[in-house]
């Protein structure tokens, strides 16, 4: 399952969006947390966890679906929306805590939901595995199409919850996909002083469900492997398990030191990131030239900046709503 020109333009463009607006956000968000930082100050209080260098799980994904599919995705998901098709304006008000956000305001960068897409996530590490297992439980039983995806990080895979949801998937042949991006770095702790295995993917097999491994970050390999696993829950045949090898080219969260990185390892990963090493594919193979590299950033970021405009613009929630939508 080979992408075509006009996908690989598409993964390209959806990634260069999500750089671009992750870079907003990092430089926003440091607005008033200096000279101390303080993560309450400024226009986006709170934690904020950047997605910089993870835009191929998303979009060698993301490209297979459509509305009718789930996502549920992790506690930094920036990437994952913009590829599923959240609205960029009501998703960056949410993140600035605004009236006119996906939720009013009330859940932040890790709690941003758009049912007109199915897009959910969640802080909780390791929660996207039960709810996309229930979603795809659901679509089965109703008889409606979509495929269900739940993203996680390396970590989570040694919750109870994801044995129990692979499990589960298995037994029932739910339509699921279960997409681990392996970044290294359970917030400080390598994947190699917690994990007893080498690759998560290999864990599949207990659960009698395939298991793919995918080196280098490459967007071409994760949207042929992500294909065929999201052809294969169409059929009705069970879920996959997928591990992508991927880089977190920021710390786990603004305001991380990173003192629990090796000497060296983020120079190494800003040469293999992938956004450039996508566009020089691109050039190779269909003669992509600077014009057209130009022409393609400059509307991702007319996308990006008309998105935070529209997020600074518009008002705050009135404290009274804050007993609204509650259940008691």
């Amino acid at each position: 399952m080979t992408p075509s020109q006009e996908q690989e333009i598409w993964m390209y463009q959806h990634m260069v969006i999500s750089r671009f607006f992750e870079e907003s956000i990092e430089k926003i968000y440091m607005e008033g947390k200096t000279p101390a930082f303080n993560m309450a100050k400024g226009p986006i209080p709170g934690e904020m966890h950047l997605s910089n260098g993870q835009e191929p799980c998303a979009v060698g994904v993301c490209a297979h679906l459509n509305k009718e599919d789930i996502v549920v995705s992790t506690h930094r998901p920036h990437h994952i929306a913009i590829a599923k098709g959240v609205d960029l304006m009501k998703m960056t008000a949410e993140i600035f805590g605004k009236k006119t956000g996906l939720s009013g305001g009330r859940g932040g960068h890790m709690h941003i939901f758009d049912a007109n897409v199915n897009f959910s996530c969640s802080g909780i590490i390791g929660e996207s595995v039960g709810v996309a297992a229930g979603a795809a439980l659901s679509r089965k039983m109703q008889g409606k199409p979509g495929v269900a995806i739940a993203y996680l990080g390396e970590g989570a895979a040694n919750q109870g919850a994801f044995h129990e949801a692979l499990n589960l998937a298995s037994v029932w042949k739910l339509p699921v996909v279960f997409v681990i991006e392996d970044n290294a770095w359970g917030i400080s702790v390598s994947k190699q002083a917690s994990t007893a295995v080498k690759y998560n993917s290999d864990r599949a097999v207990a659960y009698s469900m395939p298991g793919i491994h995918i080196p280098n970050n490459d967007p071409v390999q994760i949207f042929e492997k992500a294909g065929e696993a999201i052809e294969r829950a169409r059929r009705g045949e069970g879920p996959t398990l997928i591990e992508i090898e991927t880089s977190r080219l920021a710390g786990h969260f603004m305001g991380d030191a990173e003192a629990y990185r090796p000497a060296g390892e983020k120079e190494h990963l800003a040469t293999i990131d992938p956004i450039p090493a996508f566009k020089k594919r691109l050039h190779d193979r269909y003669q992509w030239t600077e014009e057209q590299d130009e022409a393609l950033r400059s509307q991702a970021r007319e996308t990006v900046d008309a998105a935070i405009q529209f997020a600074r613009d518009s008002e705050y929630p009135a404290p009274e709503e804050a007993l609204e939508k509650v259940f008691v």
